[in-house]
Protein backbone atom coordinates (compact mmCIF):
# COMPACT_ATOMS: atom_id res chain seq x y z
CA UNK A 1 0.00 0.00 0.00
CA UNK A 2 1.56 3.30 -0.88
CA UNK A 3 0.97 6.04 1.15
CA UNK A 4 0.20 9.87 0.07
CA UNK A 5 1.58 13.03 1.73
CA UNK A 6 -1.79 13.37 2.67
CA UNK A 7 -1.57 10.30 5.02
CA UNK A 8 1.41 11.63 6.68
CA UNK A 9 -0.05 15.40 6.87
CA UNK A 10 -1.10 14.64 10.65
CA UNK A 11 2.69 13.54 11.05
CA UNK A 12 4.24 16.66 9.47
CA UNK A 13 1.52 18.80 11.68
CA UNK A 14 3.01 17.73 14.85
CA UNK A 15 6.80 17.82 13.62
CA UNK A 16 5.59 21.54 12.75
CA UNK A 17 3.82 22.14 16.02
CA UNK A 18 6.89 20.74 17.86
CA UNK A 19 9.51 22.14 16.46
CA UNK A 20 8.50 25.94 16.34
CA UNK A 21 7.82 24.93 20.39
CA UNK A 22 11.34 24.28 19.98
CA UNK A 23 12.72 27.70 20.35
CA UNK A 24 11.65 27.98 23.23
CA UNK A 25 13.45 24.90 24.95
CA UNK A 26 16.25 27.90 26.00
CA UNK A 27 13.82 28.38 28.96
CA UNK A 28 14.57 25.00 30.20
CA UNK A 29 18.13 25.98 30.70
CA UNK A 30 18.09 29.90 30.62
CA UNK A 31 16.89 29.80 34.78
CA UNK A 32 19.07 27.49 35.88
CA UNK A 33 22.06 29.42 34.26
CA UNK A 34 20.67 32.55 35.53
CA UNK A 35 20.80 30.60 39.14
CA UNK A 36 24.08 29.40 38.86
CA UNK A 37 25.98 32.76 37.69
CA UNK A 38 23.36 34.70 40.67
CA UNK A 39 24.51 31.73 43.10
CA UNK A 40 28.40 32.35 42.45
CA UNK A 41 28.19 35.98 42.28
CA UNK A 42 26.25 36.06 46.08
CA UNK A 43 28.42 33.65 47.10
CA UNK A 44 31.48 35.81 46.23
CA UNK A 45 29.82 38.64 47.48
CA UNK A 46 29.33 37.13 51.13
CA UNK A 47 33.36 35.72 51.24
CA UNK A 48 34.51 39.41 50.45
CA UNK A 49 31.88 40.70 53.43
CA UNK A 50 33.82 38.00 55.60
CA UNK A 51 37.23 39.00 54.31
CA UNK A 52 36.56 42.57 55.24
CA UNK A 53 34.73 41.88 58.48
CA UNK A 54 36.60 43.75 61.56
CA UNK A 55 38.82 42.21 63.38
CA UNK A 56 38.74 39.59 66.09
CA UNK A 57 39.51 40.50 69.60
CA UNK A 58 43.43 38.31 69.69
CA UNK A 59 45.27 38.02 66.65
CA UNK A 60 45.13 34.22 67.17
CA UNK A 61 41.83 34.55 66.09
CA UNK A 62 41.90 37.02 63.78
CA UNK A 63 44.66 34.80 61.77
CA UNK A 64 42.12 31.50 62.25
CA UNK A 65 39.58 34.00 60.64
CA UNK A 66 41.88 34.85 57.72
CA UNK A 67 42.47 31.19 56.91
CA UNK A 68 38.91 30.32 56.94
CA UNK A 69 38.26 33.30 54.29
CA UNK A 70 41.80 31.88 52.50
CA UNK A 71 40.16 28.17 52.40
CA UNK A 72 36.51 29.22 51.05
CA UNK A 73 38.20 31.55 49.16
CA UNK A 74 40.12 28.92 47.51
CA UNK A 75 36.78 26.06 47.34
CA UNK A 76 35.19 29.04 45.20
CA UNK A 77 37.77 29.46 43.24
CA UNK A 78 38.39 25.71 42.53
CA UNK A 79 34.66 24.99 41.57
CA UNK A 80 34.71 28.50 39.32
CA UNK A 81 37.48 26.66 37.69
CA UNK A 82 35.43 23.77 37.46
CA UNK A 83 32.48 25.28 35.82
CA UNK A 84 34.59 27.85 33.68
CA UNK A 85 34.49 25.53 30.88
CA UNK A 86 30.96 24.99 31.17
CA UNK A 87 30.31 28.49 31.21
CA UNK A 88 31.78 29.09 27.96
CA UNK A 89 30.04 26.01 26.42
CA UNK A 90 26.43 26.59 27.79
CA UNK A 91 26.51 29.98 25.39
CA UNK A 92 27.18 27.85 22.28
CA UNK A 93 24.99 25.58 23.48
CA UNK A 94 21.84 28.02 23.81
CA UNK A 95 23.05 29.09 20.19
CA UNK A 96 23.20 25.29 19.21
CA UNK A 97 19.71 25.06 20.19
CA UNK A 98 18.68 28.26 18.34
CA UNK A 99 20.27 26.87 15.21
CA UNK A 100 18.55 23.34 15.59
CA UNK A 101 15.29 25.29 16.54
CA UNK A 102 15.36 27.46 14.22
CA UNK A 103 16.42 24.74 11.40
CA UNK A 104 13.73 22.41 12.68
CA UNK A 105 11.22 25.19 12.22
CA UNK A 106 12.53 25.79 8.82
CA UNK A 107 11.80 22.15 7.74
CA UNK A 108 8.80 21.50 9.04
CA UNK A 109 6.73 24.51 7.85
CA UNK A 110 8.08 23.71 4.53
CA UNK A 111 7.05 20.25 5.05
CA UNK A 112 3.46 21.39 6.06
CA UNK A 113 3.35 23.23 3.10
CA UNK A 114 4.17 20.66 0.96
CA UNK A 115 2.41 17.68 2.36
CA UNK A 116 -0.75 20.12 1.71
CA UNK A 117 0.69 21.21 -1.47
CA UNK A 118 0.95 17.48 -2.74
CA UNK A 119 -1.69 15.62 -0.55
CA UNK A 120 -2.49 12.75 -3.40
CA UNK A 121 0.74 12.27 -3.92
CA UNK A 122 2.19 9.05 -3.45
CA UNK A 123 5.55 10.13 -0.54
CA UNK A 124 8.44 8.18 -0.93
CA UNK A 125 11.71 7.26 1.14
CA UNK A 126 13.35 10.78 1.13
CA UNK A 127 9.61 12.60 2.27
CA UNK A 128 9.91 10.04 5.34
CA UNK A 129 13.86 10.65 5.85
CA UNK A 130 12.86 14.28 5.68
CA UNK A 131 9.67 14.14 8.11
CA UNK A 132 12.40 11.88 10.75
CA UNK A 133 14.84 14.32 10.47
CA UNK A 134 12.57 17.19 11.48
CA UNK A 135 11.70 14.85 14.68
CA UNK A 136 15.91 14.85 15.02
CA UNK A 137 15.92 18.32 15.33
CA UNK A 138 13.66 18.38 18.49
CA UNK A 139 15.16 15.60 20.28
CA UNK A 140 18.61 17.06 19.70
CA UNK A 141 17.66 20.34 21.23
CA UNK A 142 15.87 18.83 24.02
CA UNK A 143 19.03 17.13 25.19
CA UNK A 144 21.19 19.87 24.71
CA UNK A 145 19.17 22.25 27.23
CA UNK A 146 18.12 19.31 29.74
CA UNK A 147 21.82 18.18 30.32
CA UNK A 148 22.84 22.22 30.48
CA UNK A 149 20.35 22.73 32.75
CA UNK A 150 21.63 19.58 35.01
CA UNK A 151 24.88 20.91 34.83
CA UNK A 152 24.27 24.22 35.73
CA UNK A 153 22.03 22.41 38.93
CA UNK A 154 24.93 20.43 39.48
CA UNK A 155 27.35 23.89 40.21
CA UNK A 156 24.95 25.54 41.91
CA UNK A 157 24.26 23.07 44.61
CA UNK A 158 27.77 22.95 45.09
CA UNK A 159 28.07 26.17 45.24
CA UNK A 160 25.03 26.87 47.50
CA UNK A 161 26.76 24.05 49.66
CA UNK A 162 30.31 26.09 50.07
CA UNK A 163 27.79 29.13 51.18
CA UNK A 164 26.36 27.26 53.73
CA UNK A 165 30.29 26.41 55.06
CA UNK A 166 31.11 29.95 54.78
CA UNK A 167 27.83 30.86 57.22
CA UNK A 168 28.74 28.42 59.47
CA UNK A 169 32.60 28.45 60.00
CA UNK A 170 33.06 32.35 59.29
Amino acid sequence: MNQTWGDFQAIVQLSAGLNVAILSFVDISLPAIKERRRVFAKAQQELDMHRSAPGKLTSAAQLEHDCQVDEMNEKLYMLWKESSDFSNEEDSLIHSTGILGFLGAVLSMFLLWYSAEYYDVVIGMTGKIVIYLSFCSLIGAFIINFMTASQASVFTKKCNAIRQEMRQNL
